[in-house]
């Protein structure tokens, strides 16, 4: 199994590329920013030292959308890093929830994620693009040249499109049931549209909070680091819930029950563990959506999943343990679900 590390680019930038270098030493493949250019800085201007401060690390955004930016300024940029540091990078996509609300626009359609999914893999990767009537390709790219394409999804149409067309899928949130429910979605669809399931890769991103043992209090500190995430997927359940109804067998209730006591919310706590408008999201969705415990509980859920099929954990490292859980990880965790 892959590790990855998902950070916000808050400032000081240098804060960001230490972290990221000292997961690499821990044993992490890759390394994950947050893109909302309202919310955080630039994460394109920081790739480009992440990549240089390490030397195997493939960054990439979790996740971009093809709204804050022309698909070709997009695969430019991706094509230009892979140049530079040696195809060391993954587009990641989704609809731009906090960064086209933040902004005053609605997130992406799928059908305009397809086409630009198109776009910036072919234009990455060295080959044609047609840009409504304009077919382009970029002179400077040399041969070799190689650029994957990872979905996020949950919806049964976005999980659908993922195994049709990405080349990875991007679940954010680590419960065993959704997780298998989802993984199995996006392999059929692949198989239904000729493709070999296997070539779509697997990441699940949640938080992950190691705790020194499995005490009451340790455990409650952990869920209170990690709350904000079940607020932050709500945001996209409350959509879903918006276009299939609260009882759907399109979407799976165990992922739409609990956003019933919803109220609202504010990006400018967007991915922060003192976000205020989570307070709605039990103890039962941080366990089961984040991984929290000791080392052990980490390594047994971990395992889990990896037995659903899943390539890549990516950790959410937003909350008042980053340094440890990046040095927990790679100390006992990593060499144990690798070993």
């Amino acid at each position: 199994m892959d590790f990855g590390l998902v950070l916000q680019t808050d400032p000081p930038a240098s804060r960001v590329i230490e972290l990221m270098k000292r997961a690499e030493d821990n044993g992490f493949t890759y390394g994950w920013t947050f893109d909302s250019a309202v919310l955080w800085q630039e994460p394109f201007v920081i790739y480009s030292q992440i990549l240089s401060s390490t030397t195997k690390l493939t960054v990439g955004p979790m996740v971009t959308n093809p709204g804050t930016r022309t698909w070709e300024v997009t695969a430019s940029t991706f094509a230009t890093l892979n140049d530079m540091f040696g195809n060391r990078t993954v587009c990641g996509i989704g609809r731009g929830d906090s960064a086209m609300r933040v902004a005053g626009r609605k997130p992406n359609t799928l059908a305009r994620i397809s086409e630009a999914m198109k776009v910036i893999r072919s234009l990455g990767s060295g080959g044609e693009a047609d840009l409504g009537g304009t077919v382009i390709r970029f002179p400077w790219i040399k041969e070799g040249a190689e650029l994957p394409v990872w979905m996020a999804a949950y919806g049964p149409k976005a999980l659908k499109m993922t195994g049709e067309e990405a080349d990875g899928f991007i679940l954010q949130l680590s419960d065993l049931y959704l997780t298998e429910y989802m993984v199995k979605a996006v392999k059929d669809a692949a198989v239904a549209a000729g493709r070999d399931p296997s070539e779509v890769k697997i990441c699940v991103a949640a938080p992950a909070y190691v705790t020194e043992d499995d005490s009451p209090e340790a455990l409650a500190h952990a869920r209170e680091q990690c709350r904000w995430f079940g607020g932050m997927v709500g945001n996209h359940v409350a959509d879903l819930v918006s276009k299939y109804g609260e009882h759907s067998a399109a979407v799976p209730e165990e992922l739409t029950d609990y956003i019933k006591a919803r109220e609202g919310y504010d990006y400018s706590h967007h991915g922060r563990a003192d976000n205020p408008d989570t307070q709605f999201v039990p103890d039962e969705i941080v366990d089961r959506f984040c991984v929290i415990g000791t080392p052990a509980m980490h390594i047994e859920k971990l395992n889990a999943l990896r037995a659903l099929g899943v390539d890549q954990f990516a950790v959410y490292d937003m909350h008042d343990a980053q340094e440890r859980v990046i040095d927990a990880y790679g100390s006992t965790v990593i060499p144990a679900v690798n070993g």
